[in-house]
């Protein structure tokens, strides 16, 4: 860490199941448990079925939310039928972070092994706000918080982290 002061960000978490709710729902528990730990700030909580329009439509509402920063989903990455997750969260994408999925992959081997090829963990930003995709079990979302996205959306992470350049996400729709 540096010398820097914490910045808290808002981070809405969308769980996604056809099945769960609030009371069942680990995951996105985890999640909150783990980002209010870490003294960030729940924007959002919601629980959607796997239906690829409806999960993107929330990720857009948030995206144009100045409320809020991040959007953790959990659930929906993996390969059967069901699972459109992924294709929700690129169909949202301006940008993706290619290397997010790569990073969860390391991580979640290191646990698991080869059955890591079967998540989609991935990352990307839309509209300024920075939007991640992890598995439905309680086990992968701990792996993405506490191996990557803490230290990610910490701005006292050096060298680099998703904080600093928040401000810089929306550049190219500034005037010149």
């Amino acid at each position: 860490m540096s010398d820097r002061q914490f910045i808290p960000i808002r981070i809405a978490v969308l769980t996604v199941s056809d099945t769960r709710t609030t009371e069942g729902d680990k995951s996105g528990q985890t999640l909150v448990d783990r980002l209010i730990a870490d003294n960030h700030i729940l924007a959002d909580r919601k629980i959607l079925p796997d239906e690829r329009a409806m999960i993107a439509d929330q990720l857009r509402i948030w995206c144009d939310d100045p409320e809020v920063d991040a959007v953790i989903s959990t659930g929906g990455t993996g390969l059967t039928g069901r699972d459109v997750t992924v294709e929700a969260h690129r169909d949202v994408y301006e940008k993706e972070i290619d290397a997010f999925s790569t990073y969860f992959t390391m991580i979640s081997a290191d646990k698991i092994g080869t059955s890591a090829i079967q998540s989609r963990a991935c990352g990307g930003v839309a509209n300024g706000t920075y939007l991640f995709a992890l598995p439905g079990s309680p086990g992968a979302c701990k792996d993405g918080w506490d191996g990557i996205l803490r230290y990610q959306l910490d701005y006292r992470h050096m060298p680099c982290n998703f904080v600093e350049i928040m401000p810089r996400l929306t550049e190219d729709q500034r005037r010149k």
